[in-house]
């Protein structure tokens, strides 16, 4: 099949070098002429485990072509995604002219027929837009597809290329059997696709987020009762989960979800009820516990040196949203350390992927430490923000013995309270009585 891809962020770059691997011709289009000078030279700026070596091994089998050429892109195609952005807009809805830009774009370069995959997440109606977009421009035939990606940020490329379910949002019997040959690939042992209308498919996508920031909302509301009756979260996180209706997956509490996902999806959602007459008075209640949850945390920091943190050196580990990625995007230390630096507290951070990206967001106004144990040297506290494996097993009596105090708070209950307290440390996590 030939395939272009038009955006090479993480659903991009991540969907064209799997489509690729499985013997597709894929042409990757970006807009930016210097990003696919990089991306040619094997150079690329998001981490995403196992993506370096596919992007490579595909490009240099020539089933992987990198260009800013759209135009000829679409010629050469049978199929088209659009893995654009769709930032948010101040009043939560999702910014869609990236969207329509690239529609316009694709119906102008058509030489015959095609079919349009929106891979980007949209509210519901936009393929209709895109539909009304293209017919205005072009006389050739086509169909607009809804194929949600469902790629969990540090483990994309397992995602795409072992996916737990393909929704396919089609309204065309010929645009369908095209899809179902385009992921025949990844369904060998055993069938993982859905077909549905194209309405349905851009739902799922908002409805499947939002429930998973539920679960996630829903235990920290619970771990933030626990601290206060003296019950262990732990204890009945994992007495809930026992049970099969609910399960223990996305489960646990710490300090509330980030990435360019969730919080997006959820603002997005919540826009499109209300302009549909709908409250969505759970979700906005999700989103309102997610915000509360770095707060709480800050507060408890604050709590401990008696609401005064000026001159405090607070040293903290981790700063992407989540392990094995390098994005910050709408990540809890990005709330949590500003709020610090307005207490007065001086930051020494450390992140084994997210150092440059953090340059972006806090620029000079902290110290960017080359170790994890550089960043604790004469600090006060430290904070644990991000679970990256590295962390999980630190040598703690190092630890201890480069601090001014050995204070640590936990925000992701990575470890054991028991054998902290034993070696001489004050330790906070979220969810049980702290000492």
């Amino acid at each position: 099949m030939k395939i272009t891809v038009i955006g090479t962020g993480y659903v991009g770059l991540v969907a064209g070098a799997c489509l690729a691997d499985m013997g597709n011709d894929v042409i990757c289009i970006d807009n930016n002429p210097n990003k696919i000078e990089l991306l040619k030279k094997g150079i690329i700026q998001i981490y995403e485990p196992g993506l370096e070596e596919l992007v490579k091994t595909n490009l240099a089998e020539n089933r992987l072509v990198l260009s800013d050429d759209l135009e000829m892109a679409v010629k050469k195609s049978d199929v088209c995604f659009i893995t654009v952005g769709t930032p948010q807009e101040e009043d939560g809805s999702a910014d869609l002219k990236y969207v329509y830009e690239v529609s316009e774009s694709i119906a102008k370069s058509m030489n015959g027929y095609k079919v349009i995959v929106n891979k980007s997440t949209v509210p519901v109606g936009t393929a209709k837009k895109v539909e009304e977009i293209i017919k205005q421009n072009t006389a050739y035939p086509f169909d607009v597809v809804s194929n949600p990606e469902f790629l969990k940020q540090g483990n994309a490329v397992d995602d795409f290329l072992h996916p737990d379910r393909i929704i396919i949002g089609s309204n065309s019997d010929k645009a369908t059997k095209i899809m179902l040959d385009i992921y025949s690939s990844f369904c060998r042992t055993g069938n993982r696709v859905i077909v549905m209308d194209v309405k349905s498919a851009e739902m799922t996508k908002y409805a499947a987020n939002s429930f998973l920031a539920t679960k996630i909302s829903f235990m920290n509301e619970i771990a933030n009762l626990c601290e206060k009756v003296g019950a262990n979260a732990e204890m009945v996180r994992v007495g809930i989960s026992m049970d099969s209706r609910i399960g223990n997956k996305f489960f646990f509490f710490f300090l509330g979800y980030g990435g360019s996902c969730f919080p997006k999806d959820i603002k997005a959602l919540i826009k499109t009820g209300t302009e549909n007459g709908c409250d969505m008075s759970i979700i906005r209640a999700v989103d309102k516990v997610n915000k509360d949850q770095r707060d709480i945390f800050v507060e408890k920091i604050a709590r401990r040196f008696n609401g005064n943190l000026t001159g405090k050196t607070i040293g903290v580990w981790g700063l992407s949203f989540k392990p094995k990625t390098n994005d910050m995007r709408e990540a809890p230390s990005i709330t949590i350390i500003n709020n610090l630096l307005d207490m007065g507290a001086s930051i020494k951070a450390f992140d084994p992927k997210a150092m440059d990206c953090a340059k972006y967001h806090f620029a000079d106004r902290i110290i960017y430490s080359k170790t994890a144990y550089k960043a604790l040297e004469n600090a006060d506290c430290m904070l644990l923000l991000t679970e990256w494996n590295e962390f999980r097993h630190p040598d703690f009596d190092k630890i201890k013995s480069v601090m001014n105090s050995a204070i640590i708070f936990d925000g992701r209950n990575l470890y054991c309270s028991d054998k902290l307290k034993d070696i001489g440390f004050e330790y906070y996590n979220i969810g049980a009585e702290n000492f």
